[in-house]
C-alpha cells in the first residue's frame, strides 16, 4: 500500500512537471496523509536530520571552490598545458580536452562547472581547427562526466551521508575509474579523428616557452595536490579541504592571475549558495521520503524480491546497472543516490558487494544520465557553450554513451579498480 501510493504520486508529479524536491515532498505528504506511515513531526524531524551532516558542509564549499577557478583562469592554463603534451596528436584538440577534464574534476567536484570552464574554451578551438561541431560538444559533454568520479565529488559526500561510508574512502576509490573513463574517451577520439582526418595543431613550444606554461599553471596544479593531500596526510576532513580549496582557489585567482577581484567573491559565492540551496532542500525532502521507505520496511521486501529471482551477483548487479542507467535520465542525480541508497545497498551487501565499490558503480551510472536525454544536464550546458540545437547534439552523443557503458562494466565487474588504492593506502573500505 506505501509503496503504491509512494512511487505512483511522485510518478505522477514528475510527469506533470513538477520540481523534483517539490515532487518527493509532496508524494510523502500524500502518503502520510492517506495511511500514516510516521507521523508529520517525524517527517519533518528526518528532514532536519538529514541536512545536520558536517560532510554536507563540503557541498557548497567545493562549488565556491570550483566556480571561483573556473572563473578566475585556472582552466585556460591547465589547457595550455596539456595542449603542450598532446596538442599535436591526432584528435590532439580532443585529447587535449578529455584530460583538462580530468584535472578540472579534481579541481570542481561537479559535471556542469567542468562542460562550462573548458567547453567555452576548447568548442570554437576544436571547430576553427575542422571538427565537427556536434563531435566537438559531445566529447565536452562527456569528458565533464568525470567531474563527478574523479575526487573532490559532491555526490561522493552525498552517498556517503546516504550510506555511511567513508568519505575519504570514496575519494580514493574514484581515482582509477575515472582515469579508466578518460583512457576510454581518448581511445574513441583518436579512434573517430583518425577515420575523419582530424589532425592536431600546428602550434609548436619552445623549450622555454614550455617551461613558463608550465610554471604558470603550477598555483592551480597544486590544488588537487592541496585537497588529497591534506586529506590523506591526516591535516584536515574532506569538509575541511573543501574550505582550505576554497581560500586557496580565491587567493590563486584574485593575487596571483588576477582574472577576478576581491569583489567578485561576493557574487560567486552568492551563486553557489543558491545553486546548492536547491540540492540541499532535495537532499533534506529525500531523506524524509527515505524514512517512509525504512519504516515501511520497503528495502527489506525489495531485497528479497530481487534476490529471490536470483542469487547471482553478475546479474543483480547488472540489473541495478540497467535501473540506474534508467532513473539516471530523468532523476536529479543527488535526490537519486538518496532515495535509492537505503533500497539497493541491502541487495549488494547480502552479495557480498563492498559498499564503497557500489558507490563507484551508482555514481558512474548516475554520471552517464548527465549526458543521456531527456535530463542530460551536461548536454543542456554543452548546447549553450557550443552553440549548438539539441537535437543535432543527441544524435551524436550516442558512441560517447556507448563507450561510457563499456567502462561502466569495467568498474561493475572488476572491483579492485575501484578498492585496491584505498586499501593500499590503508583506508577502510
Amino acid at each position: 500500500m506505501v509503496p503504491g501510493i509512494l512511487f505512483g504520486s511522485l510518478i505522477a508529479f514528475l510527469v506533470l512537471s513538477v520540481p523534483i524536491g517539490i515532487s518527493l515532498g509532496l508524494a510523502a505528504l500524500s502518503t502520510i496523509t492517506a495511511v500514516h506511515p510516521i507521523s508529520m513531526q517525524t517527517f519533518v524531524q528526518s528532514m532536519i536530520q538529514g541536512l545536520n551532516s558536517f560532510p554536507l558542509m563540503a557541498v557548497p564549499l567545493f562549488t565556491f571552490a570550483g566556480d571561483v577557478m573556473g572563473q578566475g583562469g585556472i582552466s585556460k592554463r591547465l589547457l595550455n598545458v596539456t595542449s603542450i603534451f598532446f596538442g599535436r596528436f591526432t584528435g590532439g584538440l580532443g585529447i587535449v580536452a578529455i584530460v583538462t577534464s580530468l584535472f578540472f574534476a579534481a579541481i570542481s567536484g561537479t559535471g556542469s562547472a567542468a562542460v562550462a570552464a573548458i567547453g567555452m574554451i576548447m568548442i570554437p578551438s576544436m571547430v576553427r581547427s575542422g571538427y565537427d561541431r556536434g563531435y566537438s560538444a559531445a566529447l565536452v559533454a562527456t569528458a565533464g562526466t568525470v567531474g563527478v568520479i574523479i575526487p573532490p565529488s559532491v555526490c561522493m559526500v552525498v552517498y556517503a551521508v546516504a550510506s555511511g561510508t567513508s568519505v575519504s574512502a570514496l575519494f580514493m576509490s574514484g581515482i582509477f575509474p575515472g582515469i579508466a573513463i578518460g583512457i576510454a574517451l581518448i581511445i574513441y577520439n583518436v579512434f573517430y579523428c583518425s577515420r575523419h582526418g582530424y589532425k592536431g595543431t600546428d602550434q609548436k613550444y619552445t623549450f622555454k616557452e614550455a617551461i613558463h606554461v608550465i610554471l604558470t599553471a603550477i598555483p592551480g596544479l597544486m590544488v588537487p595536490v592541496i585537497i588529497l593531500g591534506g586529506i590523506y596526510g591526516g591535516l584536515f576532513t574532506p569538509t575541511e579541504a573543501a574550505a582550505v580549496a576554497g581560500v586557496y582557489g580565491a587567493i590563486v585567482a584574485v593575487f596571483i592571475y588576477k582574472e577576478i577581484t576581491v569583489k567578485d567573491l561576493v557574487p560567486i559565492a552568492f551563486r553557489s549558495c543558491t545553486m546548492c540551496a536547491a540540492v540541499l532542500i532535495i537532499i533534506g525532502i529525500s531523506t524524509g521520503f527515505g524514512r517512509i521507505l525504512t519504516i515501511s520496511q520497503v528495502p527489506n521486501k525489495v531485497a528479497a524480491f530481487i534476490l529471490g529471482l536470483t542469487q547471482s551477483k553478475v546479474l543483480v548487479l547488472l540489473f541495478i546497472n540497467v535501473l540506474l542507467l534508467i532513473v539516471g535520465t530523468f532523476m536529479e542525480t543527488n535526490a537519486a543516490i538518496i532515495i535509492l541508497t537505503p533500497i539497493l545497498l541491502p541487495v549488494i551487501t547480502q552479495l557480498g558487494v563492498n559498499p564503497v565499490h557500489f558507490g563507484i558503480i551508482m555514481i558512474t551510472n548516475l554520471a552517464i544520465g548527465f549526458i543521456t536525454p531527456p535530463l542530460g544536464a551536461n548536454l543542456f550546458m554543452a548546447t549553450q557553450v557550443g552553440e549548438i540545437s539539441f537535437d543535432k547534439l543527441v544524435r551524436r552523443i550516442v558512441p560517447w554513451i556507448a563507450t561510457m557503458i563499456i567502462v561502466l562494466m569495467i568498474i561493475t565487474y572488476i572491483p579492485q579498480l575501484s578498492i585496491w588504492l584505498p586499501g593500499v593506502l590503508g583506508i577502510n573500505v
